[in-house]
Formats: structure tokens, sequence, C-alpha cells
């Protein structure tokens, strides 16, 4: 079984091609309040440059310069940046968290929403220090699913049983050992409350988006059957289930 801070040496660069429609089309988006709380008390948001690192299709991208802000959008992957859905403020463009390719103390804020464990901390906390302005932030972000809601618990154990109990499952928190190795603090946590409202095909979808969940094969095929009666047990009169989610939000400060 590999440990959290071992997860960059599963293939994260590429184990999302076979995703990316499923990815862009049904990943949840993240609460407007925690946009705002990663760019509290930064200079007005249409002077900030972020480099937002594992951009996937640039979900997380979008919201951000949506409060004016200009986004450098930062992808390994070349089948989710196809499937990205442009905006005007967005750059898109291929490189990883380890090496980004952007200029030394260039960016205001680096983002990482949903994808900091896939990464090699040893290599890419100096890459974001490298990239960031002397009084520069680092926000690391997670959707987790909430498991004291009775649907998300069921639905979270059959993802559990499906993955064979995959580690990428347990390991979306910020442990205080790896900052602790590094030229970051953490300086402030929030959690948001959200939920993600899904019929029966999106369902499906979100499911197909996760790269550790079998394509195909017999255990999918009792994957989709258990999904397909979890939905009728819980859809509402609206055909309609709700994964329930916090946003876990850790935003870090240069120490030096």
């Amino acid at each position: 079984m590999h440990q959290p801070s071992e997860l960059h040496t599963m293939n994260p660069q590429s184990r999302f091609s076979n995703r990316a429609e499923a990815y862009a089309k049904y990943r949840p988006s993240y609460p407007p309040e925690a946009i705002h709380f990663i760019l509290k008390g930064l200079k007005s948001s249409d002077m900030l440059l972020i480099a937002d690192i594992g951009a996937g299709t640039g979900i997380a991208a979008r919201l951000l310069a949506a409060q004016g802000a200009t986004v450098i959008a930062i992808e390994p992957n070349l089948a989710m940046l196809a499937a990205a859905e442009p905006h005007p403020q967005v750059e898109f463009r291929q490189g990883s968290a380890e090496q980004t390719g952007l200029a030394d103390g260039s960016v205001d804020l680096v983002t990482t929403f949903q994808s900091f464990h896939w990464f090699n901390p040893s290599k890419t906390l100096p890459e974001f220090a490298r990239i960031l302005k002397p009084n520069g932030r680092l926000a690391v972000v997670w959707n987790n699913r909430d498991r004291q809601d009775a649907f998300t618990a069921a639905y979270s154990e059959l993802l559990r049983i499906a993955s064979n109990q995959h580690p990428a499952q347990t390991v979306k928190q910020l442990t205080a050992d790896i900052f602790a190795q590094s030229v970051f603090s953490l300086s402030q946590y929030q959690s948001f409350r959200h939920s993600h409202s899904l019929n029966l095909a999106g369902l499906l979808g979100r499911t197909d988006s996760l790269s550790y969940i079998p394509e195909a094969g017999q255990v999918r095929d009792r994957l989709n059957q258990s999904l397909d009666e979890l939905y009728h047990q819980f859809c509402d009169q609206q055909g309609l289930v709700y994964l329930a989610h916090t946003t876990d939000v850790y935003l870090t400060s240069l120490t030096g």
C-alpha cells in the first residue's frame, strides 16, 4: 500500500487521460465562500496573478478568474487541457507542480485544488516558493466527501470497496509534517460545506472521473448496479441525489 507521501509515484501525470471528459462534466465546483477566503487580505483581485497548479480542466481557475484575477493554469495532462473550457482571463499551459516553467517571484498566489496529494512535496514546495513573490501565499484546497451524510457515506463505502481501498481516497488532508520541513508555514484553515446535486447519469459520470475506480470489468459492473440501487433509494422527486462535501482550505505563507 502506498503511503500518502508516495502517491506521486503512481503515474499522476497521465492517470486522468481517459477521465478528462467526465472530469470536466461531472466534478463538483467549489463554494464562493472558499474562493473569497483564499483571496481575502490580498491586493485587489484585478491586480492578482495566480498560478493554479494541477489545474485539471480549469474548474477552480475559472472561479478565481471570475473574481477579476489573471490565472495561469498549469496542468501536465494534455487530455485534461483539451477538455478545459476557455476563459478570457485564464491561460492554460502544460507543466507540472515540480517544474511549472514560471519565472522567479512572478505570482502573487499559488493554488492547488484537489491535486496536492499527487505532487512530490520535496520538489514541489521549493518550486512554489521560487515562483511566489516575497509576500505570496499558497492555498491548498480539497473537496472532501462528508461521511456524516447518509447518502454520501454509502456512496463512499461503495468506492472504497471498488477501489480496493485505494490510498487516494483518504489522503486529501494536509499534514503538518510536510510543511514542517519546508519554507512554508500553515497560517489559516477553514472548512466550507456544500453539496453536489446529480441525476443518475451524473452519479455514474462523477464516478467515471475518479482515477482509482475501474473503467470496466466485473468490479465496475457490480459498482454500477450498486450505484443504481443507491440512487433509487435516495433520489428525491426531482430525480436528484446530493453528495455532501466539505471544502477544506489551507492557507500557508513563506517563512523566509
